[in-house]
C-alpha cells in the first residue's frame, strides 16, 4: 500500500470515493467494498438505522429524490486512517425528500466529512451537509425578508 500525496493508501482513497460512487451510480451495493458492518454515522439522518445497512436505503431514498445525483470530492487528504473531504452536492429535486414533494429545481450544496479508516474500509463518518443551503434553492424554506440596522 504505497502512499498517496493525499496522505491517504490507494485502497484508503478508493473505499473513500467508493462511498460517494454509491451515491453517484444509485448503487448501494458499492457500500459494502467501502464501509464495515458496524460503520458509524454521525449523526444518523430522520429515520436513519446504524450501520452499513441502515446507509443503504439512504442511498436508494437520495437516489429517488435526485436521480441526476453527483457528489463531487473537491478536497481529499488525511494521515493515520482518518481523512477530511469536501465535496459538493449537486442534482435536481426530482422525487420527495423528506416529506417535502419534488420541486424540479437544481441544487449544489457544500459537504464537509471526516472519516477513520481500519483495514482500508471505513469505520467511522462524522458529517455536516448544507441542508439549509437546499430548502432555500427547492423553496422549501419559508422567505425572510431581510433585517437593516
Amino acid at each position: 500500500m504505497s502512499m498517496q500525496q493525499n496522505g491517504l493508501t490507494k485502497a484508503q482513497q478508493l473505499a473513500i470515493e467508493t462511498l460517494y460512487r454509491a451515491f453517484n451510480e444509485r448503487n448501494p451495493d458499492l457500500l459494502d467494498q467501502a464501509l464495515v458492518p458496524a460503520w458509524q454515522d454521525t449523526p444518523l439522518g430522520p429515520g436513519q438505522q446504524p450501520g452499513l445497512a441502515g446507509m443503504k436505503p439512504v442511498v436508494e431514498m437520495f437516489g429517488a429524490a435526485f436521480p441526476d445525483v453527483r457528489i463531487t470530492i473537491l478536497d481529499m487528504f488525511g494521515r493515520d486512517g482518518r481523512a477530511a473531504v469536501r465535496a459538493q452536492i449537486t442534482g435536481t429535486h426530482r422525487g420527495a425528500f423528506f416529506g417535502i414533494p419534488a420541486s424540479n429545481k437544481p441544487i449544489a450544496i457544500a459537504i464537509h466529512e471526516f472519516h477513520y479508516l481500519d483495514a482500508d474500509r471505513i469505520t467511522h463518518t462524522w458529517h455536516l451537509e448544507d441542508w439549509f443551503g437546499m430548502l432555500n434553492q427547492i423553496g422549501a424554506w419559508p422567505p425572510v425578508p431581510f433585517i437593516t440596522f
